[in-house]
């Protein structure tokens, strides 16, 4: 790494990924922005040439070797990177000679994100999109348990008024569907209480959600699991995470059904990270990837809305309660879905936001 290290915070201040390449063509340094990027640490591959440092991407080290070649600035823009199976991401590289022995430094490449601005997009509109759909159902659970308590007072009445034991029957499964609807209602309300919030360690929570899950499945899936436990503990409501990441969860185990397949969970971390229109110094980045026949089309944009299922039997309330779950705490739940590779990614802030400004 850079051997100064006020240099070294500099970078790391960065939100652009930088990456330095001595005269041979061998990394040999990055900023964290770099490493979360690229998804990798900067200890494995620091001495490595372009072409291990981002593989499969010929453009990459194309660029690197053109500017040690050159020694003159230059820019290639959307440039693809595919980072895992269904997740490619587009960035301009830049290209800059460094004139400075540091490190023996010569050629400086940044990378800059060309999907940021539409993952934020992407991030705002979930997050209005919830909100909207939050007032909306609270309105109509509102306006629904006003009559349906009527409905239920009035069978209570009656059933005092009858002698028939066989009448009073009709007068429970009144009062029983009445129930029944107002815990469907309370249920797409969300949580009343504000979250509890204590120092919880994530993989607690997943751990437990995992053995929950593989209680309730067939043997035939798998949980898998890629944990980072180098992952500070985060200020959040544990019963609220549980409901939220067990619904994700369950989701994907129902998508997949009785037939082989397999779930995995990843915990991973992002600096300088926006959520909305939050800037976080540190989020936590949980995926939980199946590889089911996928969403279908007609209901991905609408995914998170309540009601909304792509099963007969399934009520369509998991991931819109999961979204609320994750929104409480300054979260957002996001989806991508092909046949084979659904991955629902869940960021939770471990740091206090500042308001970024695009």
């Amino acid at each position: 790494m850079i051997k100064s290290k006020e240099a070294q915070r500099l970078l790391d201040s960065l939100t652009t990924a930088v990456m330095l390449f001595d005269k041979n063509g061998a990394l040999c340094s990055m900023n964290t922005a770099a490493e979360s990027l690229l998804s990798c640490s900067a200890r494995q591959i620091l001495g490595s040439c372009a072409e291990k440092v981002v593989p499969g991407v010929p453009e990459f080290s194309a660029a690197v070797t053109r500017g040690l070649e050159t020694g003159a600035s230059y820019t290639e823009r959307n440039m693809q990177i595919i980072l895992a199976p269904g997740n490619t991401i587009y960035v301009d590289c830049i290209v800059s000679p460094v004139h400075t022995e540091l490190d023996g430094a010569t050629v400086l490449v940044e990378l800059s994100n060309a999907d940021w601005h539409q993952r934020v997009l992407r991030e705002e509109n979930i997050i209005a999109q919830h909100n909207v759909s939050s007032a909306l159902v609270r309105g109509m659970a509102h306006e629904i348990k006003n009559p349906l308590g009527g409905l239920r007072g009035a069978a209570q009445l009656l059933e005092r008024e009858l002698h028939s034991e066989e009448l009073k029957e009709y007068t429970r499964i009144i009062i029983q569907e009445a129930d029944r609807l107002r815990k469907l209602l309370d249920r797409m309300s969300g949580p009343k209480a504000l979250p509890d919030k204590k120092d919880i360690n994530i993989h607690e929570i997943l751990e437990h959600v995992r053995q929950l899950v593989s209680a309730e499945t067939s043997r035939c899936i798998k949980i898998e699991r890629d944990y980072d436990p180098s992952i500070p503990n985060l200020l959040a409501d544990r019963d609220q995470l549980i409901q939220a990441f067990l619904n994700v969860v369950r989701n994907a185990a129902q998508s997949i059904g009785n037939r082989p397949g397999t779930i995995k969970l990843c915990t991973r971390t992002e600096r300088q990270f926006t959520i909305g229109l939050n800037r976080y110094r540190l989020v936590l980045r949980v995926d939980v990837i199946d590889d089911g026949p996928g969403i279908p089309s007609d209901i991905k944009e609408s995914i998170f809305y309540p009601m909304v299922t792509g099963r007969e039997e399934g009520t369509g309330l998991g991931l819109s309660i999961a979204q609320s779950m994750a929104h409480y705490h300054d979260g957002v739940i996001a989806c991508q879905s092909v046949p084979g590779n659904t991955c629902f990614t869940i960021w939770l802030p471990l740091s206090r936001g500042t308001k970024h400004e695009s």
